[in-house]
Order: C-alpha cells, then sequence, then structure tokens
C-alpha cells in the first residue's frame, strides 16, 4: 500500500524563484540532514559521482562579484542591467549549494550516468529542503558552464557545475502550475 503522504509529498513539490528566498536558512544539522537524503541517488559502481559546495553569507556575495566581473568579460558590450543581474545572483537566498559532478574514467560507468547521479542529487535536495520546511530553486545560467568560474570554486579538471540549488524561507506561497499529463507522455513500444 503506497504512503500517502510521501506521494503527497512528491505531487506538491515545486521550485521557488530564488528571489522569493529569505533568511532563515538551514541550520548545520538540518543541512547535513538534508544532504544524507540527497546522496540517496542512483549511483552505479558506488562512484558517488558529486560534490557540494556551501556558499552561504559574504561568500555568496564575493561569488557574486566575480561573476559580474566575468559577465563583462565575456560581453563588455552587456548592457549594465545585466551585469547587475548577475552581480547579485547569489545573494537572495540565505544558502546555496552548488552541487559539482565528479567524473571518473570508468570502464563501466560512462561519463553520462555520472551527471545524471550528480542531477538526482541535485532534484533530491530540492526534494528535502521542501520536506524541511524550506523553498529551493535548481539553477545554472551560463556560470554553471563556465571554465573561469569553475576554476574560481576550485573545481578540478573531471569537475563540473550541475546546478546551484538556492535553499531558504519562502516569502510567498508558490502557485501550483500547469503540470503536463503523464498518460499523454507515456506509449506503449511494440516489437
Amino acid at each position: 500500500m503506497p504512503d500517502p503522504g510521501f506521494l503527497h509529498a512528491l505531487e506538491q513539490r515545486r521550485s521557488v524563484p530564488s528571489l522569493q528566498l529569505g533568511e532563515p536558512g538551514p541550520d548545520q544539522a538540518t543541512l547535513l540532514k538534508m544532504l544524507a537524503a540527497a546522496v540517496r541517488v542512483p549511483d552505479h559502481g558506488k562512484l558517488v559521482p558529486f560534490r557540494f559546495l556551501r556558499l552561504q553569507g559574504d561568500a555568496r556575495h564575493a561569488l557574486g562579484e566575480f561573476v559580474a566581473r566575468r559577465s563583462h568579460e565575456r560581453d563588455p558590450q552587456a548592457a549594465t542591467a545585466v551585469v547587475e543581474k548577475d552581480r547579485k545572483r547569489f545573494s537572495h537566498a540565505p544558502l546555496v549549494i552548488a552541487v559539482v559532478a565528479r567524473l571518473q574514467d570508468h570502464p563501466k560507468v560512462p561519463e553520462q550516468e555520472q551527471l545524471l547521479s550528480a542531477g538526482c542529487a541535485c532534484f533530491a535536495l530540492l526534494q528535502a529542503a521542501q520536506g524541511f520546511g524550506f523553498g529551493a530553486q535548481w539553477l545554472t545560467a551560463w556560470m554553471a558552464y563556465d571554465a573561469e568560474v569553475a576554476r574560481h570554486l576550485g573545481l578540478t579538471g573531471n569537475e563540473r557545475i550541475v546546478g546551484f540549488v538556492h535553499i531558504g524561507t519562502p516569502k510567498l506561497q508558490v502557485p501550483e502550475r500547469e503540470r503536463p499529463d503523464p498518460a499523454a507522455l507515456l506509449e506503449d513500444w511494440r516489437p
């Protein structure tokens, strides 16, 4: 018999825009419980192909300053509003977790599977945040794919940012949005 509480929680999951996330964020003990839930993802070969970088307090603003400089380097003609948006990207939620894929050469576990496992960790972290009463949003944008940002964050050559998970207390009730009909997405394969 399915657990109705668990299914209800899955059905209610939604992202809270990072602009709508404020204090408080999770404390250390709560964050570790959330991360313990986030690591329970499919992981072929038990490679643990991910790690987490915590960005909080002044570290969020320092990264924003770097990203703003990098934004201007990438496009010297960028509008001031664009650069300012990049500067403030990490300043809204009290906590941002950068989920980093640690890609390894492995004869049985292709890179794609490792990336998917890291992506599952992002989604599991979103669910855990909501389960603890927080709001969260998984974001990427250009800075998740930029080599200079990766270097600034201390990533090595085999690591990739899979997402920045912004976590905090929702400032508003996020309305439900239309979701796809699962029946319309399902088809039977026949030989």
